[in-house]
C-alpha cells in the first residue's frame, strides 16, 4: 500500500520567478516565507514522487478537442520550455519521471471511471516549472506532471474536480507500489486574468472568500457557489486554474485547509498563495 504523505495546493504565476520586484517589499518578504514553509513541508513528507496537477495552458493539449487530464510517462522532463526560459527567468532544468507510477495510475483510474490521456512528451511552461523552482530548486525529486484542460470548454466542473482527487487518493492508496511515499501538488490560480480585460487587477474578495471555504472544509457549499462561471468573473484567462486546486482538496477527502500564505500582488499579474491539507 502506498501512501499520500503530503497535499498541497498554491499559485504558479510567472511573476513569482519572472518579476518578482514587482511585488510590494512587504509582500515579496510574506511570500518568500509561505512558499518557503511549503518547501520545508514537503521535504519532511520525504516523498519518493510528487504528482503534480496544473492547467496545461494550452502548450501541449490539442485546442479542438482537449482531454481534461494528460498524466507524463517520461523517465525524465526537462524544462522550461524554450520560448518560456527567458519570460520565467528560469535556467534548463531537468527532473526523474515515474513511467511506471504514471502507467500505474492509467490503469488505475480507469478501471475507477477516470480517463487519463498519457504522453511522454510534455513541454513544461510556469504551471510546473515555477514552483518546482520555488520548492525544490536541486529539482531532486521524481516528478509525474498532470496537464488539465482549465480553459477550452467543456471544463470539468470543481464538483467533477474533487472526486477526480478522492479517487486519486484511492488509486494511490490502493494500486501503487507497497511503502511507495508520494506528494501532491495542484498548481494554478487565484484570482488572475492574463491578457484579458483584467490583466491588470486582481480579484482579492474572491481569492479570500475561496481562501475561506478551504479553511473551513465547506465542500457543498463550494460545489454550489465557486462554479466555473463565477472563478471566470474573477478573472476568465486564470483563475478557473483553480479546479486543479479541488483535486488536492478531493484527494484531502474535503479536510479544512490550512492557508499557509497570500499576498493580493497586483504587481505580479496575479494573486499568489499556497494552502496545505494534514
Amino acid at each position: 500500500m502506498a501512501e499520500l504523505v503530503c497535499t498541497m495546493a498554491l499559485a504558479h504565476a510567472p511573476g513569482m520567478t519572472g518579476w518578482f520586484e514587482k511585488a510590494e517589499p512587504g509582500q515579496r518578504e510574506r511570500l518568500t516565507a509561505g512558499y518557503a514553509e511549503l518547501a520545508r513541508r514537503l521535504r519532511a513528507a520525504k516523498p519518493d514522487v510528487i504528482l503534480g496537477f496544473g492547467n496545461d495552458h494550452l502548450l501541449n493539449l490539442p485546442f479542438d478537442n482537449p482531454p481534461d487530464l494528460c498524466i507524463g510517462t517520461a523517465a525524465e522532463w526537462r524544462g522550461p520550455a524554450p520560448w518560456f526560459e527567458d519570460w520565467l527567468a528560469i535556467e534548463p532544468f531537468r527532473v526523474d519521471g515515474r513511467p511506471d507510477v504514471a502507467e500505474a495510475l492509467v490503469t488505475a483510474m480507469d478501471r475507477r471511471g477516470v480517463s487519463m490521456a498519457f504522453r511522454s512528451d510534455l513541454l513544461m511552461d510556469d504551471n510546473f516549472s515555477v514552483p518546482l523552482k520555488v520548492l525544490m530548486p536541486e529539482f531532486d525529486i521524481p516528478f509525474v506532471p498532470v496537464h488539465m484542460n482549465c480553459l477550452v470548454p467543456p471544463v470539468a466542473t470543481p464538483q467533477r474536480c474533487f472526486e477526480v482527487g478522492k479517487t486519486l487518493a484511492s488509486a494511490i492508496r490502493e494500486d501503487l507500489p507497497a511503502g511507495l511515499r508520494v506528494a501532491l501538488m495542484s498548481t494554478g490560480g487565484l484570482s488572475h486574468d492574463p491578457g484579458g480585460p483584467r490583466y491588470f487587477e486582481i480579484d482579492e474578495a474572491f481569492d479570500r472568500w475561496f481562501l475561506s471555504l478551504l479553511e473551513t472544509g465547506a465542500t457543498e457549499r463550494a460545489f454550489a457557489e465557486c462554479t466555473l462561471e463565477r472563478m471566470r468573473e474573477a478573472g476568465a484567462g486564470g483563475t478557473p486554474e483553480l479546479i486543479a486546486w479541488f483535486i488536492a482538496w478531493g484527494a484531502a477527502q474535503g479536510a479544512a485547509a490550512e492557508i499557509v500564505c497570500y499576498e493580493p500582488t497586483v504587481g505580479l499579474r496575479c494573486s499568489m498563495g499556497g494552502v496545505a491539507w494534514n
